[in-house]
């Protein structure tokens, strides 16, 4: 009898377990779209908490918040930076230094005169890239003593190429300090998946077909099963201009001073966090496929390429 009462009480009492409630939580962020969505066995939902790290991040890293730290920087104003400017300065560094200057973060004036920040482009020529040329170069700028010491008071930073990564990351973090480890953070498509699904089941991750323009429909090209990783995918083919009716990439060679041109359509980019691989996948649209493919090797770095050769769109896996 005892035996009985023991087994219906333990049935009851797991019975009775709170099960993973599954939170979703979307909206647009940083000129672009949020999706999150994670599971948690108190059903809580922290998007007061959320909202304040994008404040936090577009207050400090936000080209198109004029009072941010990075536009009052870049106006020259005296101002000491805080941690989340530092720690994208120092991943666009690292970057700069891994990739031998492809990434520099301070590609902005380049990227304005072409037309990518504010639309306001030149008419561009090689006087004008080779003058602009000189305020690009990640050495000369530091941090000292928490404030940015420039060579030049006209160059100026860009993290346009970390900052969504970095937040992604910034999130997931919060969500680990309240003990949520399962979770997909996606900010603007730079994604960190963590954990499964309590069926154990790993993240849905697409990505994305080259488009033929900026506008055209979305469709799906691979789907991928994702736990524990980052991922990033970076392409030249809605993000371009149009002069005299030549398409130019919006990726830049900082050595070249203009818009790239290979046979790469996109970089999708696994690493360990979403940070490094917003990074990477940057790097590998300014480098091309095959100084990618070299650069990436035995850094335990998965990157998926979609090209164009002899005329065909090919796919090809790097390192896995």
């Amino acid at each position: 009898m005892e035996k009985k009462i023991f087994i219906i009480l333990s049935f009851l009492l797991i019975s009775c377990a709170k099960q993973p409630q599954k939170i979703n939580y979307s909206g647009i962020t940083q000129g672009s779209y949020f999706s999150i969505t994670y599971y948690d066995e108190g059903n809580r939902h922290f998007e007061t908490e959320i909202d304040s790290i994008f404040r936090e991040v577009d207050n400090a890293v936000s080209l198109w918040n004029e009072n941010s730290i990075i536009r009052k920087i870049n106006r020259n104003e005296d101002i000491v930076v805080n941690q989340i400017f530092k720690d994208n300065f120092e991943w666009a560094r690292k970057a700069s230094e891994f990739s031998d200057g492809a990434f520099d973060a301070t590609i902005g004036p380049l990227v304005s005169a072409w037309g990518f920040h504010y639309k306001k482009e030149l008419e561009m020529t090689p006087a004008i890239v080779d003058s602009i040329r000189q305020l690009v170069g990640y050495q000369k700028v530091q941090i000292v003593d928490d404030r940015v010491v420039k060579e030049n008071p006209n160059i100026t930073l860009d993290f346009n190429a970390v900052a969504q990564g970095y937040t992604t990351d910034l999130i997931g973090k919060f969500l680990e300090t309240k003990g949520v480890y399962n979770y997909l953070v996606d900010v603007g498509g730079e994604i960190m998946a963590r954990g499964t699904k309590p069926n154990g089941e790993m993240w849905t991750i697409g990505i994305e077909k080259p488009a033929e323009n900026f506008d055209s429909e979305r469709a799906v090209q691979i789907t991928l099963e994702l736990k524990d990783k980052g991922i990033v995918t970076s392409g030249n083919y809605r993000k371009y201009i149009e002069k005299g009716g030549v398409r130019y990439s919006h990726s830049i060679d900082p050595k070249t001073g203009y818009p790239v041109e290979h046979s790469l359509l996109s970089a999708t980019v696994i690493a360990d966090n979403a940070s490094w691989a917003d990074c990477l996948a940057t790097i590998c649209m300014i480098v091309g496929k095959e100084k990618a493919s070299k650069l990436l090797e035995g850094q335990g770095i998965e990157a998926y390429f979609i090209y164009v050769e002899d005329g065909k769109i090919l796919t090809e896996w790097i390192n896995r």
